[in-house]
């Protein structure tokens, strides 16, 4: 036991003495710019690496990962949102302040000040409307949300504060009202796994979080009923073996490449308690090849044909829940009570189903961001979304391309076509915060 102690002492010592190491370099590859980071070892490393570029909206186009003994060693080569070289500045900066100054594997999004609402249970059409209408009449503020839908469940994560006072939401009476309602919004008639609510005054990484909570309703276990020949063949290709020589387990992944994508599935193999030692990642034309070689955390590889499906159901779940199929629409415009009640029940109202969607504020303005289907998961008629523009305001609900699965085609031109703020806006919550705290970007507000 007392070696055990001492021994624990020095791996913190070890982590102390080597803080990582952080090159970037624009001169090796002509295409796209190296990131290479060297560090100590330890458990969600590779993890929070990939979280800082993503978090940037930047493509990971190749990746060398090496992780044996105490150390570990990432090569990337990344692009902005152009497809470009890193150039600026600032970005760099942060690149080299976040992972050179040591991980922290309890990063936020920044959102001090809020309260966290996390929902999960079955989708329905119109789901998310009735929960902007509750938090509405209840004199809740949202202020930030993401919502993903997956397999016929849904998670979300709201942000939200009192309307009068701009404080948290702290009343425990009024807490258990929320939570009370928005379960009985969620369970509907016929929830079979049964709705969770749960309120926090700090919530991690947001979309690591939302993969956490989707992994934890087991969204992977089931296609949905009205699944479509070619949505089957456009599923990712995953396949499960071992390689008992050197006792690793070994992910092999194909699929459509698009931005977050790595993060999807190294996010999803660390909640599964599996240890990345070696990877790589590339990418031709818009299809990307990734190859992990993946243990459990004590070291062991995956024991059984059972746990081998189950890798291969969560892999394939990661990657398909941001993929969220539709019609984009951006509303940006001035923020108020009730806007996102109103705006969702002019979608339901006239037949349109939210698949995905996005908030954010910033001082008095909104800007959010929804994919849209009709209620039976087929593109929505361009006569109804015209409708709709007209209701809610032509000028500020601008319809974006259509999102096909993984394309990465379509992020590109979302990136380049934004209105107002809308670059900013694309900047992950904690990043785009940072680098307005530290004076390297203003306000659109």
């Amino acid at each position: 036991m007392e070696w055990a102690g001492s021994l624990d002492e020095y791996e913190k010592l070890v982590i102390r003495m080597n803080t990582p190491r952080v090159v970037i370099d624009n001169a090796v590859c002509a295409t796209s710019t190296v990131v290479k980071v060297d560090s100590a070892r330890k458990h969600g490393i590779l993890l929070e690496a990939v979280q800082v570029l993503t978090d940037l909206n930047l493509s990971i186009k190749k990746a060398y990962i090496s992780s044996d003994g105490r150390w570990f060693m990432d090569v990337f080569h990344v692009t902005d949102k152009n497809g470009d070289k890193l150039t600026d500045k600032n970005v760099i900066r942060y690149i080299e302040q976040s992972l050179g100054g040591g991980f922290n594997s309890s990063r936020t999004d920044g959102f001090t000040g809020l309260t966290a609402l996390e929902l999960t249970g079955t989708d329905r059409p119109g789901l998310l409307s009735e929960v902007f209408a509750v938090l509405a009449e209840l004199q809740c503020n949202v202020v930030e949300a993401k919502v993903w839908t997956h397999n016929g469940r849904i998670a979300s994560l709201i942000f939200v504060k009192e309307v009068d006072s701009g404080s948290p939401i702290e009343d425990a009476q009024k807490i258990s009202k929320i939570e009370g309602r928005l379960r009985n919004v969620l369970k509907g008639d016929n929830d079979i796994r049964g709705a969770r609510t749960t309120v926090a005054m700090a919530v991690t990484h947001t979309e690591r979080r939302l993969h956490q909570m989707m992994f934890a309703d087991r969204d992977y276990e089931r296609k949905p009923l009205n699944e479509s020949v070619e949505d089957s063949s456009s599923s990712p290709s995953v396949s499960v073996q071992n390689w008992l020589e050197r006792g690793y387990s070994i992910v092999n992944v194909q699929c459509k490449d698009r931005r977050k994508l790595l993060f999807d599935i190294v996010c999803t193999l660390t909640d599964m308690q599996y240890v990345v030692f070696h990877a790589t990642i590339n990418t031709r034309e818009d299809i990307a090849y990734l190859e992990f070689y993946i243990r459990h955390t004590d070291g062991t590889p995956i024991s059984s044909e059972a746990e081998r499906q189950r890798v291969t159901q969560c892999v394939q779940a990661a990657i398909e829940r941001r993929a969220s199929k539709g019609v984009k629409l951006e509303l940006y415009t001035t923020d108020r009570q009730g806007l996102l009640s109103e705006v969702t029940r002019t979608f339901r109202e006239n037949g349109l189903n939210v698949t995905r969607a996005e908030v954010s504020t910033t001082g008095d303005k909104a800007l959010n961001m929804f994919y849209i289907t009709d209620v039976a998961g087929n593109s929505a008629d361009s006569k109804t979304i015209e409708s709709v523009r007209q209701k809610i305001g032509i000028n500020n609900l601008v319809v974006k391309e259509e999102q096909l699965l993984g394309s990465q085609k379509g992020d590109e031109s979302e990136q380049q076509s934004g209105i107002g703020g809308a670059m900013l806006f694309f900047l992950g919550g904690l990043v785009r915060k940072n680098l307005y705290n530290l004076g390297w970007i203003k306000s659109y507000s």
